[in-house]
């Protein structure tokens, strides 16, 4: 399959670029950084520019039959921003898509969607929206995006929602959000293989004995995660904030320390 990975120069586009080569897919690359020397065996074209330029989106989504769309600022930011980096992006895609073609996305949303969740047993994909920043906010409507392109178009889209993408979990709390590299990889490659059509929700977390989140639904499709944070639990050490960061599934982006305004100037913000 030829696959497009946005923001592939980021921690989890490495990984998913590198781990999608050794699947056998011929990997294309559109980030506004250069191609790490480390990508540059495994990705077949680097394309430098920006999700928000139609120009480049076209010409990086002709010819490809999925996208991957990890590009975004993983920062909380003002709203206008917030949105414009994650869903105006994601637009671009898939008009982009329409227009060439091509059926099937997979989006990098987050566990911040549903973030001021209170963690009350195992949360399913049909949670209600509870998002605790406007990062997250961003995150539903590229969702509720998603969703309606799917229903108007009869495009197959996944939105995923990444818990703690980590080497390695280093809190309590990510004893139980902990996605690790191969497991995001396995994730990824079960959403570009799947029959499934329709908008699909899934967690993207690992197996972790702790986990809060249902991974029935990613399971329906093929993903099979292999990795447990709990193999780790004896090398992160209690914290004074451990209980404050699972009482909602946010955790620390759910208090208060981010509160702001929504139009808030901030640098690259409009007022």
């Amino acid at each position: 399959m030829h696959v497009l990975v946005t923001g592939a120069a980021g921690s989890i586009g490495r990984t998913v670029c590198v781990g999608l080569a050794q699947h056998g897919h011929r990997v294309r690359a559109l980030d506004r950084a250069g191609a790490p020397d480390a990508l540059t065996p495994v990705v077949e074209q680097w394309q430098i520019g920006d999700c928000l330029d139609p120009a480049a989106v076209a010409g990086a989504v002709a010819g490809v039959d999925a996208v991957v769309h990890l590009a975004g600022n993983p920062s909380e930011a003002g709203l206008a921003s917030s949105l414009e980096s994650h869903v105006y992006t994601t637009a671009r895609l898939l008009d982009a898509m329409l227009s060439h073609g091509t059926s099937r996305i997979i989006y990098a949303s987050s566990n911040h969607a549903v973030g001021r969740t209170r963690r009350e047993g195992l949360l399913g994909n049909d949670a209600q929206p509870r998002p605790d920043t406007f990062y997250g906010v961003a995150k539903v409507a590229a969702e509720a995006l998603l969703q309606l392109y799917a229903d108007r178009y009869g495009l197959s889209t996944f939105a995923l929602r990444i818990g703690s993408f980590l080497d390695r979990p280093d809190t309590r709390r990510a004893l139980s959000t902990w996605l690790s590299p191969a497991d995001c990889v396995r994730m990824v490659e079960a959403c570009l293989t799947t029959p499934a059509a329709g908008h699909t929700v899934l967690y993207g977390i690992s197996a972790n004995t702790r986990g809060w989140w249902d991974l029935g639904p990613g399971r329906a499709i093929g993903y099979i995660p292999a990795d447990d944070a709990e193999d780790f639990s004896d090398q992160v050490a209690a914290r004074p904030d451990d209980d404050a960061e699972a009482a909602v599934v946010g955790g620390p982006m759910a208090g208060n320390a981010l509160e702001r305004p929504a139009f808030d100037p901030t640098p690259g913000d409009p007022t």
